[in-house]
């Protein structure tokens, strides 16, 4: 190597030394935070009904959850909550982006990690030449996410040549995770699998998954897997006939929000007049709702589309890394999951 290659490395290493370490709600009770919040105002208040709302879906016998995932939670320290509320079963279904789920989580199963960077000091260019990618203050080894892509490629071409909804295909993943494979314990993917927990991602490849999997295509233009993004509306439109009442946890909005809400409405054109609204429903973003950034709508203006009840619905304008620890951990420490009966729907595909 090199003096200039070995320097190259050390500063690398160097900016990738400090990891981002993911929190565990299971080892603080922010129940005395939450009954604070309740009596306080602005977004603590919200947070505090939100809260509420959420414990209300665990106490509910009837109610199916659903978790939607945008944005960059899980790189950012909370993979691990929402890893426990798959395992402890405070969550029957997740719908998310494609980031989310193989940027982040099946990465970090390969034994990769996600690590503290700097979103004010750092030289983007430099870090380009390092291949270091970054998501504000965090950053990612790019050669580890090639890595990932390639493991992608891999599994596809160890598939049939036929059309997949990505719930299909993320079960594979969480399949050759489990198969001895994992590097990392308990990833979202591979409980999910375990728990018979479906997760859908309808813009799976607006990730580093794409990657592998346009390279499956060119590699096998004749023989190749495609994924298949109106089985994904039928599967989870399928999910909320069977299900009835259904409570809703989004974290950002997005295509996850919208694609879950959709599948009332979808339920109805497909002639189940007596499918519900989506009984519960949280959503905490940053997004404002004046330009159509907050995913188009406030939940309540999802009403008007027959898609939300205005019951028992919360919006709440916070960074979600700030925020969904406390209700999870609150949900956590006031032990109504350990009630409810897990739904198993991935098995409704079997």
């Amino acid at each position: 190597m090199t003096a200039a290659a070995k320097a190259k490395s050390n500063q690398k290493a160097e900016l990738l030394s400090k990891e981002v370490k993911h929190i565990d709600i299971t080892t603080f009770d922010a129940r005395p935070i939450i009954d604070s919040m309740r009596d306080m105002s602005f977004t603590s208040r919200d947070l505090a009904r939100a809260t509420d709302i959420f414990n209300m879906m665990l106490k509910d016998e009837k109610c199916s959850i659903i978790l939607t995932l945008a944005g960059s939670t899980s790189a950012g320290g909370c993979m691990k909550i929402y890893a426990d509320m798959v395992k402890l079963g405070m969550v029957d279904a997740i719908v998310s982006t494609g980031a989310s789920i193989v940027d982040m989580d099946f990465f970090e199963a390969l034994g990769y990690k996600h690590y503290q960077g700097n979103q004010h000091g750092a030289d983007d260019n430099a870090l380009r030449d390092l291949y270091i990618d970054r998501i504000y203050d965090t950053y990612i080894d790019e050669e580890e996410l090639q890595a990932c892509d390639h493991t992608i490629l891999e599994i596809a071409n160890s598939l049939e040549p036929r059309a997949y909804s990505s719930r299909e295909f993320i079960k594979e993943m969480g399949k050759w995770l489990a198969a001895g494979n994992a590097k990392k314990k308990d990833s979202l993917i591979q409980l999910a699998y375990e728990n018979d927990v479906p997760i859908f991602c309808p813009a799976f490849t607006d990730s580093s998954a794409g990657f592998g999997l346009v390279k499956h295509q060119v590699d096998n233009p004749k023989r190749h897997m495609v994924l298949d993004a109106i089985a994904d509306f039928r599967e989870l439109t399928d999910i909320k006939i069977k299900a009835g009442t259904t409570g809703l946890l989004m974290i950002g909005g997005g295509v996850p929000k919208n694609f879950v809400q959709d599948t009332v409405v979808c339920a109805e054109i497909l002639g189940h007049d007596d499918v519900q609204m989506h009984q519960y429903a949280i959503q905490i973003t940053v997004a404002d709702v004046r330009d159509g950034a907050c995913s188009s709508s406030t939940l309540k203006e999802a009403s008007s589309w027959g898609k939300v009840s205005t019951v028992h619905e919360q919006m709440v304008f916070a960074e979600a890394g700030s925020v969904i620890p406390l209700l999870a951990s609150d949900a956590y420490h006031r032990g109504y999951w350990k009630n409810r009966k897990k739904r198993a729907f991935a098995k409704l595909f079997s």
